[in-house]
Parts: C-alpha cells; structure tokens; sequence
C-alpha cells in the first residue's frame, strides 16, 4: 500500500511539473543578441523610477513611498526590487525557489511576495486572471503572455518602458524588451490582475505592517 501511494504521489509530481512550464525558447532567446543579458539599470520614463542608491536604503519601497511616487512607480520599484532578489536564478521547469524557477512560477512568488495576491501555478490558469488589456496600455504590474512554438506558453511581468521581468529558460530570471524580435514575434496578450492603484495600496499595507 505504502509502494502505491508513493507511485501516485511521484506520478502526480511529474505531472504537476509538465503543466506548470514555460515556452522552452532556449534556442530562440539566446540566439538574439537585441535582448539584454543583465538589467542595467537604465529606466527612464515613469516618475520615481529605478535609482541605483535605493539598492542601499533598508526599504527601497518605503523610501519610494517617502518621494511621494504615484502608484504605477511604486509597482515598478516593487518589482525592481524583486528583480534585485531573483536575479542569477536559473530556469528549471516545474521549479518554485531560487533554486530554479520557470516562468509562471517566478509570477506566483513575485505577486505573493509583493503584493499578497495568491495567483494560480500555470500559465493556463494565469491567462484567465483579470482582464485583458491593450498592449499600447500596459503598466507595471501587468502579466505579459507569449505564444511561442511549442507546447508550452510564457509569462512575464510588465514593469514599465518597455521591458518585463521573467524567467528565460536560456538565462534565468532578467529582463527583456517587448521589443526584443522574438517577444515582439510571438506576443500573444497581456492581463491586469489588479489595477496599478490596487497593487501600490497592497504594497502599502504590506510595508506599514
């Protein structure tokens, strides 16, 4: 009985891992010297955006709070500040940790972390959260989703200027453009799980506890 159990639990583990991947695009991402191999810190745009010296303040957030940031740059410091902690982590399909994540599962950690939001594992299940949103009207916050060939799908989280936070599974966790040749080919939708104002008040909450 102990032998069956343990076979439906390895067999249901396997499973799991197989439907919370990513588009593999190991050979499409790396070949495409256009994408950047490391965020270098060079986010114009939104007011309060990414300062080097936040790196150094106990809570960058707080401190973003302090200038007075509207809500779509405290969602961007948020998630730059994610990005401080995820870079270097390696793709690894059916990963949740530092150890090695994929794709949807960097998108669960990163909403649970910053803004207490529980979203689904799977891409499949992440494309059906809140509402659909033009790509000419994307905020920070926002999950980005491409349609590569392949079974699998991709997600990211869009932080502004034009680039998102993912887990590459050439790369690991980093930053792209959208505008990247092969993102830009393969974009399929993006989705607002909450309203930017939404998120930033999250995020409050969570600092003032």
């Amino acid at each position: 009985m102990i032998v069956n159990r343990s076979s439906r639990t390895l067999l249901m583990i396997v499973s799991l891992a197989m439907l919370a991947g990513c588009a593999s695009g190991s050979r499409h991402d790396a070949s495409h010297g256009v994408d950047e191999p490391y965020f270098a810190r060079d986010m114009p745009g939104l007011p309060g955006g990414w300062d080097p010296m936040m790196s150094r303040v106990d809570n960058p957030i707080l401190e973003a709070r302090r200038l007075g940031n509207p809500p779509p740059a405290l969602v961007r410091q948020a998630l730059l500040a994610q990005h401080e902690d995820w870079v270097g982590t390696p793709y690894r399909l059916g990963g949740t940790s530092q150890h090695g994540v994929d794709c949807s599962a960097l998108v669960q950690n990163v909403f649970a972390e910053t803004f207490q939001l529980n979203l689904p594992r799977t891409t499949g299940e992440q494309v059906r959260e809140g509402s659909p949103v033009a790509r000419d009207e994307l905020a920070p916050g926002d999950l980005v989703f491409f349609r590569p060939p392949g079974a699998y799908r991709h997600v990211g989280i869009f932080i502004g200027d034009g680039r998102f936070l993912h887990a590459s599974s050439s790369r690991g966790v980093m930053i792209s453009r959208l505008d990247n040749s092969y993102w830009r080919r393969y974009y399929w939708q993006a989705r607002r799980a909450l309203e930017p104002t939404n998120l930033a008040q999250r995020l409050l909450v969570d600092v003032d506890a």
